[in-house]
Parts: structure tokens; C-alpha cells; sequence
């Protein structure tokens, strides 16, 4: 029995007992939502109000009705837009902005559909502990994020993790696993396509074809490639064209993207799973649809941006070429630039001598890292002039050695 046979089976089962689930929209009175005191169901601006005498009186908000809300208005001539009833998208959470969304994002990837989640730690562990059953074996890479991490850990499964981006052990692992799979248990390898704290990107092809060959799905987090990646944006996985070779992607809106939200990417009958088994999705409320707003303002913008993308990754070049002309210990070679420091105070001191410089550079410590790793985060913009991305440079390397 295949991943989708089991997928159509479960689905079968609860329509035979009268619990299947799809979203539809909201109509009617509502005594469905659990807007006790009836504000979600009012009109509200986009934007939240600021008194007058703030406005006026501090400097710091001086102006703030005069600036852009990203759907093409001041916050003055702001349009309104129902909350709709709050509760989750299978009651009354669910708005026909996010079919527009899922549409239009789904289009992006070439892809069948889409899920909206609320956060990427939320796609990630749903995703994850929806499709994998206890029995099933799982191989995840060794630096994969924690939301994999705590997906793994509430599915159960037998869990093989692999040096990070280390396909002879991957292979290892898959092989010993192809020769004994038990009958209707599922193999799956789960990796991120640019690592968040490394920096560097996985093998995608390379581990898409050891998957295939010996029957496992691949499920890929693209938290901090999309909207970097390609010539539209979306991504490693369809940079490299591997759209219809991955089981599901997972993307997250708060990273390049700048708006609130996640989603999975997938298949329809996927889609229809989740719909009907992600507890992430089935019990918690609904994104407000101003989000969805932003969210379709949003995609046309970095559809077309290729000018930012390419002013990123020239600024990341930039860094990377300095830092290695200075002996610092780096990482990869994208946007994501982690400065290696080994001791947890080493990177503290160093932390602290960028911000008085006027450099905003977090230290990262165990647990976020392998212990002894401890390192600086530098996370480069496309919005950095180059001459700041030179002089930061300069800095880290002068701060580290001393």
C-alpha cells in the first residue's frame, strides 16, 4: 500500500462516518465562532488606531498616519476588512481571501495546492506529525530546526539522523531500512534546503535521488530560501526543478517574504489530508484575513524582485570574500553568514563590541547550535548598501581577532 492509498483510505473512512471535513465559508448568523463579545465580527481598518496626542506629541511616532500599510493606502485612507468570526478555518475562521492566497501561491510553485498555517514552527510540526505514523521511518538531517525536531518527536516514528548533508550516511540509513521495511510502513528524509544557523544549502538533487531510489518521500523546508531562490522567488526545490519529486515543501511568510503566516505545498489529495487530520490546522484559530490581504499584495512584489535578489546575494558574496581574506571560520555561501567562535563568551564579547559599533549581531549558543560552535549570525539584506556590508565585515573580523 502506498503513502496516497493510505492518504485516500483514512479520508474514505471518515466519509463513511459522516466526519469528513472541507472548509467552506462563513454564512448565516454566526453561533459557530467564539467571538463571545462580537469584536471579530465588526469592520475594522487594516491599521491600528493611534490617539492624537501621540501622534503629535512624541517624536516617535510623528507621522505615522502619513506612512504606507502595504496595500497601496496610508493608514489615514486605510480600507476596512471584516475579521470574520474568530475560531478555527473548519468553523467559522475561514475566509474567501485565503482561497486567493492558496491560488495564487500555489501558482507560484507550479504546483496542485496549498495550506495556510499560521506560523512556520506550526506548518513544519503539523505537516510532519499528520503524515508520519508511528512504524514509519523517518531519516532527518542532524542540524534540521527544532519545529522538525518536536514534529519527529510527537509522530514517533523510527528516526535515523544523519550528518548534516552527509549522503554516504543518508545512503547507509536507507539502505539498511529499503532491505527490512516492514509491509505499509513509509520511509521519509525531511531536510531544510538552506540551513538557518549554517548557512549552507543541502545536496537537493543528490538526496531526491537516493529517495527515489529506494522508495522514500522527501519533505523539504524552505523557510529561508523562498522568496531568494530562483527567477520568480520560490524557492531551491523549483530552482532546481524538482517541483513533482518532493512529497511537500514548507514555507514560511515571517522570513523574506515579511508578513505573517505559513503554508504547505503539495499535492490536492495532501491538501485534503491535512485539511481533514492536522490538529495544527483544525484546532487553533484562523489567521485574521488582513493578513491574507497583505499576503496578496505581497506576491506580485517578490515575484518580480529579481533586482533585490540579486543585490542580496552580491552583498552575501561581498561578506563571505572578506571574512575569508581575514581567516574567519565561515559557513557556505549564502545570505546566512555564521561566524564561528567556538566558546559561548567569545561570542557574547564579540556580540557586544559590534553593537557599540552600531552593529546589531546576535551570538547564538548551545542549544541553537552543536556545543562548542558558538557563533555570530550575520544575516545579510539586500537593502545593505554594500559600503555598510564592507565596513560590518571589516568589523567582524577586527572584533573576532582581538
Amino acid at each position: 500500500m502506498s503513502l496516497t492509498d493510505r492518504w485516500r483510505i483514512a479520508l474514505d473512512e471518515l466519509r463513511g462516518q459522516g466526519r469528513y471535513r472541507s472548509l467552506r465559508l462563513p454564512a448565516g448568523h454566526d453561533f459557530t465562532s467564539n467571538d463571545y463579545l462580537g469584536y471579530g465580527s465588526e469592520s475594522r481598518a487594516l491599521a491600528p488606531r493611534v490617539p492624537p496626542e501621540v501622534e503629535t506629541n512624541h517624536g516617535e511616532f510623528a507621522g505615522l498616519q502619513a506612512r504606507p500599510t502595504g496595500l497601496g493606502h496610508s493608514r489615514s485612507e486605510c480600507p476596512t476588512l471584516s475579521r470574520s468570526g474568530l475560531s478555527s478555518r473548519l468553523l467559522r475562521g475561514h475566509h474567501a481571501v485565503w482561497g486567493e492566497v492558496e491560488t495564487a501561491l500555489a501558482d507560484w510553485h507550479g504546483a496542485e495546492a496549498v495550506l495556510m498555517l499560521n506560523s512556520g514552527f506550526t506548518a513544519n510540526e503539523g505537516l510532519i506529525s499528520t503524515i508520519v505514523e508511528p512504524g514509519d521511518w523517518v531519516a532527518t538531517d542532524e542540524l534540521n530546526h527544532a519545529c522538525i525536531v518536536e514534529g519527529l518527536r510527537v509522530c514517533r516514528p523510527r528516526k535515523f539522523v544523519f550528518r548534516h548533508n552527509d549522503l554516504n550516511h543518508l545512503e547507509e540509513g536507507l539502505k539498511a531500512e529499503a532491505a527490512k521495511r516492514p509491509p505499509g510502513r513509509e520511509l521519509f528524509i525531511v531536510t531544510e534546503s538552506l540551513f538557518s544557523m549554517d548557512g549552507d544549502r543541502a545536496p537537493l538533487t543528490a538526496i531526491v535521488e537516493l529517495a527515489e531510489r529506494y522508495g522514500a518521500n522527501v519533505i523539504v523546508d524552505e523557510a529561508h530560501s523562498t522568496g531568494c531562490y530562483g527567477p520568480r522567488g520560490s524557492g531551491i526545490v523549483d530552482e532546481l526543478g524538482m517541483r513533482s519529486r518532493v512529497l511537500a515543501t514548507v514555507h514560511t511568510g515571517g522570513k523574506a517574504l515579511g508578513v505573517c503566516g505559513a503554508y504547505v505545498c503539495g499535492s490536492n489529495l495532501l491538501r485534503d489530508y491535512l485539511v481533514n487530520k492536522c490538529r495544527h490546522l483544525i484546532f487553533t484559530t484562523a489567521l485574521p484575513p488582513a493578513i491574507g490581504a497583505w499576503w496578496l499584495e505581497m506576491l506580485p512584489r517578490v515575484q518580480a524582485d529579481d533586482a533585490a535578489r540579486a543585490r542580496l546575494h552580491a552583498n552575501a558574496r561581498t561578506m563571505h570574500a572578506i571574512l575569508a581574506e581575514r581567516g574567519l571560520r565561515v559557513f557556505g555561501d549564502s545570505y546566512i553568514v555564521p561566524v564561528v567562535l567556538g566558546e559561548d563568551p567569545q561570542a557574547v564579547r564579540v556580540s557586544r563590541a559590534l553593537s557599540e559599533r552600531g552593529f546589531d549581531v546576535r551570538a547564538i549558543r548551545p542549544p541553537s547550535v552543536p556545543q562548542g560552535t558558538a557563533r555570530l549570525r550575520v544575516s545579510i539584506h539586500a537593502d545593505h548598501p554594500p559600503e555598510l556590508v564592507r565596513e560590518l565585515a571589516e568589523a567582524v573580523a577586527s572584533c573576532a581577532m582581538s
